[in-house]
Protein backbone atom coordinates (compact mmCIF):
# COMPACT_ATOMS: atom_id res chain seq x y z
CA UNK A 1 0.00 0.00 0.00
CA UNK A 2 3.06 2.18 -0.54
CA UNK A 3 1.94 5.94 -1.63
CA UNK A 4 -1.45 4.69 -1.85
CA UNK A 5 -4.28 7.26 0.09
CA UNK A 6 -6.92 6.12 2.98
CA UNK A 7 -9.58 7.79 4.18
CA UNK A 8 -10.97 6.61 7.66
CA UNK A 9 -13.76 8.49 9.36
CA UNK A 10 -14.32 8.19 13.18
CA UNK A 11 -10.67 7.62 13.44
CA UNK A 12 -10.23 9.93 16.33
CA UNK A 13 -10.55 6.77 18.60
CA UNK A 14 -11.76 3.43 18.98
CA UNK A 15 -12.18 0.87 15.79
CA UNK A 16 -11.60 3.92 13.16
CA UNK A 17 -8.14 5.09 15.26
CA UNK A 18 -6.53 1.38 14.80
CA UNK A 19 -7.62 1.12 11.29
CA UNK A 20 -6.13 4.51 10.17
CA UNK A 21 -2.93 3.33 12.17
CA UNK A 22 -2.75 0.03 10.09
CA UNK A 23 -2.95 1.73 7.13
CA UNK A 24 -0.08 3.83 7.93
CA UNK A 25 1.93 0.35 8.78
CA UNK A 26 1.24 -0.38 5.57
CA UNK A 27 3.12 2.74 3.94
CA UNK A 28 -0.63 4.88 3.15
CA UNK A 29 -0.94 8.14 3.24
CA UNK A 30 -3.75 8.57 5.85
CA UNK A 31 -6.87 11.06 5.79
CA UNK A 32 -8.14 11.16 9.48
CA UNK A 33 -11.51 12.32 10.03
CA UNK A 34 -13.89 12.90 12.74
CA UNK A 35 -15.83 15.33 14.63
CA UNK A 36 -13.64 14.90 17.88
CA UNK A 37 -10.94 17.47 16.44
CA UNK A 38 -8.90 16.34 19.40
CA UNK A 39 -8.51 12.66 18.77
CA UNK A 40 -8.33 13.25 15.30
CA UNK A 41 -5.53 15.13 15.63
CA UNK A 42 -4.03 12.38 18.14
CA UNK A 43 -4.11 9.98 15.34
CA UNK A 44 -2.54 11.87 12.87
CA UNK A 45 0.38 12.70 15.23
CA UNK A 46 0.64 9.15 15.85
CA UNK A 47 1.10 8.42 12.29
CA UNK A 48 3.30 11.11 11.39
CA UNK A 49 5.45 10.22 14.06
CA UNK A 50 5.49 6.64 13.28
CA UNK A 51 7.10 8.02 9.63
CA UNK A 52 3.87 7.93 7.34
CA UNK A 53 2.20 11.13 6.39
CA UNK A 54 -1.49 11.66 7.84
CA UNK A 55 -3.88 14.80 8.07
CA UNK A 56 -6.59 15.51 9.61
CA UNK A 57 -9.93 16.90 8.65
CA UNK A 58 -13.03 17.31 10.62
CA UNK A 59 -16.02 16.21 8.56
CA UNK A 60 -19.60 15.35 10.27
CA UNK A 61 -20.91 12.98 7.90
CA UNK A 62 -24.45 13.51 8.90
CA UNK A 63 -23.84 16.42 6.39
CA UNK A 64 -23.19 15.70 2.44
CA UNK A 65 -21.33 18.75 1.92
CA UNK A 66 -18.57 17.72 4.14
CA UNK A 67 -17.95 14.19 2.84
CA UNK A 68 -17.96 15.77 -0.63
CA UNK A 69 -15.39 18.07 1.06
CA UNK A 70 -13.64 15.51 2.51
CA UNK A 71 -13.09 13.31 -0.32
CA UNK A 72 -12.01 16.21 -2.44
CA UNK A 73 -9.49 17.60 -0.17
CA UNK A 74 -7.55 14.22 0.23
CA UNK A 75 -7.31 14.28 -3.72
CA UNK A 76 -6.03 17.89 -3.72
CA UNK A 77 -3.71 16.93 -0.55
CA UNK A 78 -2.07 13.46 -2.23
CA UNK A 79 -3.61 13.30 -5.95
CA UNK A 80 -5.34 10.21 -5.77
CA UNK A 81 -8.19 7.96 -3.26
CA UNK A 82 -7.06 4.41 -3.28
CA UNK A 83 -8.69 3.31 0.06
CA UNK A 84 -11.65 4.35 2.27
CA UNK A 85 -12.90 2.86 5.25
CA UNK A 86 -16.52 4.31 6.36
CA UNK A 87 -16.21 3.71 10.05
CA UNK A 88 -17.55 7.21 11.56
CA UNK A 89 -20.90 6.17 13.73
CA UNK A 90 -23.03 6.32 17.20
CA UNK A 91 -24.77 4.46 19.13
CA UNK A 92 -28.30 6.23 19.77
CA UNK A 93 -30.89 6.10 22.38
CA UNK A 94 -31.86 2.77 24.17
CA UNK A 95 -35.70 2.08 24.04
CA UNK A 96 -38.02 -0.53 22.33
CA UNK A 97 -39.85 0.75 19.45
CA UNK A 98 -42.63 2.27 20.19
CA UNK A 99 -40.93 4.62 23.31
CA UNK A 100 -37.94 5.02 20.94
CA UNK A 101 -37.00 9.00 21.00
CA UNK A 102 -37.96 10.06 17.15
CA UNK A 103 -34.76 12.81 17.13
CA UNK A 104 -32.47 10.04 18.16
CA UNK A 105 -33.81 7.33 15.26
CA UNK A 106 -33.15 10.55 12.56
CA UNK A 107 -29.72 11.41 14.56
CA UNK A 108 -28.51 7.26 14.04
CA UNK A 109 -29.84 7.27 10.33
CA UNK A 110 -28.34 10.24 9.22
CA UNK A 111 -24.89 9.36 10.67
CA UNK A 112 -24.82 5.65 10.58
CA UNK A 113 -26.74 4.97 7.27
CA UNK A 114 -26.97 8.57 5.61
CA UNK A 115 -23.75 9.19 6.31
CA UNK A 116 -22.04 5.85 4.74
CA UNK A 117 -23.40 6.44 1.61
CA UNK A 118 -22.95 10.21 1.24
CA UNK A 119 -18.77 9.01 1.93
CA UNK A 120 -19.62 6.78 -0.73
CA UNK A 121 -21.53 8.98 -3.30
CA UNK A 122 -18.46 11.08 -3.53
CA UNK A 123 -15.32 9.02 -3.29
CA UNK A 124 -16.65 6.50 -5.91
CA UNK A 125 -15.88 9.09 -8.78
CA UNK A 126 -12.53 9.73 -7.65
CA UNK A 127 -11.30 5.61 -7.12
CA UNK A 128 -12.97 5.73 -11.24
CA UNK A 129 -10.31 8.16 -12.10
CA UNK A 130 -7.74 5.39 -10.77
CA UNK A 131 -10.05 2.40 -12.27
CA UNK A 132 -9.66 0.35 -8.94
CA UNK A 133 -10.39 0.90 -5.38
CA UNK A 134 -11.52 -0.38 -2.07
CA UNK A 135 -14.13 0.89 0.29
CA UNK A 136 -15.07 -1.07 3.55
CA UNK A 137 -18.05 -0.13 5.39
CA UNK A 138 -18.31 -0.15 9.31
CA UNK A 139 -20.80 -2.02 9.73
CA UNK A 140 -22.15 -4.49 12.29
CA UNK A 141 -23.23 -8.04 14.11
CA UNK A 142 -26.61 -6.25 14.07
CA UNK A 143 -26.46 -5.73 10.18
CA UNK A 144 -27.81 -9.73 10.40
CA UNK A 145 -29.57 -9.51 13.76
CA UNK A 146 -31.60 -7.72 15.92
CA UNK A 147 -30.94 -6.24 19.45
CA UNK A 148 -33.88 -4.78 21.74
CA UNK A 149 -33.95 -1.67 22.34
CA UNK A 150 -32.02 -0.75 19.46
CA UNK A 151 -34.00 -0.27 16.87
CA UNK A 152 -32.17 2.63 14.89
CA UNK A 153 -28.88 1.22 15.67
CA UNK A 154 -30.03 -2.01 13.83
CA UNK A 155 -32.19 -0.62 11.15
CA UNK A 156 -28.92 1.79 10.27
CA UNK A 157 -26.39 -1.17 9.83
CA UNK A 158 -28.83 -3.77 7.88
CA UNK A 159 -29.16 -0.74 5.48
CA UNK A 160 -25.50 -0.59 5.17
CA UNK A 161 -25.30 -3.99 4.52
CA UNK A 162 -27.62 -3.41 1.49
CA UNK A 163 -26.12 -0.63 0.58
CA UNK A 164 -22.50 -1.96 0.23
CA UNK A 165 -24.11 -5.22 -1.97
CA UNK A 166 -25.55 -2.43 -3.98
CA UNK A 167 -22.23 -0.97 -4.49
CA UNK A 168 -20.26 -3.76 -5.12
CA UNK A 169 -22.76 -4.88 -8.28
CA UNK A 170 -22.94 -1.16 -9.66
CA UNK A 171 -19.27 -0.29 -9.24
CA UNK A 172 -17.33 -4.42 -9.27
CA UNK A 173 -16.63 -4.10 -13.36
CA UNK A 174 -15.43 -0.37 -13.47
CA UNK A 175 -12.70 -1.69 -10.29
CA UNK A 176 -13.70 -0.90 -7.22
CA UNK A 177 -14.86 -3.60 -4.63
CA UNK A 178 -17.35 -2.60 -1.35
CA UNK A 179 -17.26 -5.03 1.63
CA UNK A 180 -18.89 -4.53 4.95
CA UNK A 181 -16.89 -5.51 7.89
CA UNK A 182 -19.28 -6.49 10.52
CA UNK A 183 -17.91 -6.35 14.33
CA UNK A 184 -19.42 -7.95 17.36
CA UNK A 185 -18.81 -5.84 20.91
CA UNK A 186 -16.02 -4.05 20.49
CA UNK A 187 -13.88 -2.75 23.24
CA UNK A 188 -13.97 1.13 22.34
CA UNK A 189 -15.25 4.11 23.60
CA UNK A 190 -18.54 3.28 22.39
CA UNK A 191 -19.08 0.64 25.70
CA UNK A 192 -17.32 3.09 28.30
CA UNK A 193 -21.21 4.30 29.13
CA UNK A 194 -22.16 0.52 29.91
CA UNK A 195 -22.04 -0.61 33.51
CA UNK A 196 -19.72 -3.71 34.79
CA UNK A 197 -22.74 -6.14 34.61
CA UNK A 198 -23.74 -5.37 31.44
CA UNK A 199 -20.65 -5.30 30.05
CA UNK A 200 -20.02 -9.37 31.60
CA UNK A 201 -23.47 -10.00 30.42
CA UNK A 202 -21.66 -8.84 26.80
CA UNK A 203 -19.04 -11.00 27.15
CA UNK A 204 -21.27 -14.12 27.74
CA UNK A 205 -22.44 -13.32 24.33
CA UNK A 206 -19.82 -14.27 22.64
CA UNK A 207 -18.76 -17.91 22.38
CA UNK A 208 -14.78 -17.16 22.34
CA UNK A 209 -15.51 -16.08 25.97
CA UNK A 210 -14.53 -12.16 25.31
CA UNK A 211 -15.23 -9.18 24.15
CA UNK A 212 -13.44 -7.97 20.53
CA UNK A 213 -9.98 -5.55 20.31
CA UNK A 214 -9.92 -2.66 17.68
CA UNK A 215 -6.70 -4.05 16.25
CA UNK A 216 -8.66 -7.12 15.43
CA UNK A 217 -11.09 -5.14 13.28
CA UNK A 218 -8.27 -2.92 11.60
CA UNK A 219 -6.66 -6.24 10.41
CA UNK A 220 -9.53 -7.32 8.47
CA UNK A 221 -10.38 -3.85 6.87
CA UNK A 222 -7.08 -3.52 5.76
CA UNK A 223 -6.94 -7.06 4.74
CA UNK A 224 -10.24 -6.24 2.51
CA UNK A 225 -8.73 -3.17 1.18
CA UNK A 226 -5.78 -5.24 -0.13
CA UNK A 227 -5.06 -6.75 -3.62
CA UNK A 228 -4.66 -10.09 -1.39
CA UNK A 229 -9.03 -10.01 -1.01
CA UNK A 230 -8.57 -8.97 -4.77
CA UNK A 231 -11.62 -11.42 -5.46
CA UNK A 232 -13.92 -10.07 -2.49
CA UNK A 233 -16.64 -8.22 -2.94
CA UNK A 234 -20.39 -7.23 -2.10
CA UNK A 235 -19.43 -9.21 0.98
CA UNK A 236 -20.34 -9.28 4.87
CA UNK A 237 -17.29 -10.59 6.74
CA UNK A 238 -17.72 -10.59 9.92
CA UNK A 239 -15.35 -10.45 12.46
CA UNK A 240 -17.39 -11.56 15.62
CA UNK A 241 -16.04 -14.01 18.61
CA UNK A 242 -18.77 -16.54 16.91
CA UNK A 243 -21.76 -13.99 17.82
CA UNK A 244 -23.46 -14.98 15.20
CA UNK A 245 -22.77 -18.34 15.20
CA UNK A 246 -24.72 -18.99 18.04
Amino acid sequence: MKNKVAIVTGAGSGIGREVALAFAAKGANVVVSDVDDQGGNETVEMINKSGSKAIYVHCDVSKEEECKALADVTVEKFGRLDYACNNAGISGAQAPVAEYPTESWHQVINVNLNGVFYCMKHQIPHMLKNGNGAIVNIGSILSKVGFPTASAYVAAKHGVDGLTKNAAMEYGAQGIRVNNVGPAFIKTPLLNALDDDTLNYLETQHPIGRLGKPEEVATLVVWACSDEASFVTGAYLPVDGAYLAR
